[in-house]
């Protein structure tokens, strides 16, 4: 069986290969679980690294380069590069996962997307 198109009606095939798929997923978030990633903001001033969950773990500020910047800057450059590690965290699930399978658009991606953004 090769997706949901080829059932034959063969229930437990279905539900043997579905326990496959799960399972799968389950070692690869228990991978990524395990992962640290980073990201910056544009002017390489924040630094910010998430776990594989997406919490973040530390946030570096280069003092120096954020001198012109008022409170409000430093906030949206902090989020800046919260936001960054954590799309850095999106892109390696989809290299783990291979991403959407033939080209086909992933449903939730917008969701997914969002939640990256914005934790």
């Amino acid at each position: 069986m090769s997706g949901p198109d080829a059932w034959d009606g063969d229930l437990a095939a279905l539900l043997r290969e579905v326990d496959g798929w799960t399972a799968g997923l389950a070692r690869t978030l228990d991978e990524l679980a395990r992962e640290r990633l980073e990201g910056t903001d544009a002017t390489g001033a924040v630094r910010a690294r998430v776990s594989g969950t997406g919490r973040l773990t530390g946030l570096d500020i280069d003092a120096r380069g954020l001198r012109d910047l008022d409170h409000e800057g430093v906030a949206w450059a902090v989020m800046e590069a919260v936001a960054a590690a954590r799309s850095a965290l999106g892109d390696r699930l989809t290299e783990l996962t291979g991403g959407p399978a033939d080209g086909a658009t992933d449903p939730l991606a917008a969701h997914v997307e969002r939640v990256m953004r914005e934790g």
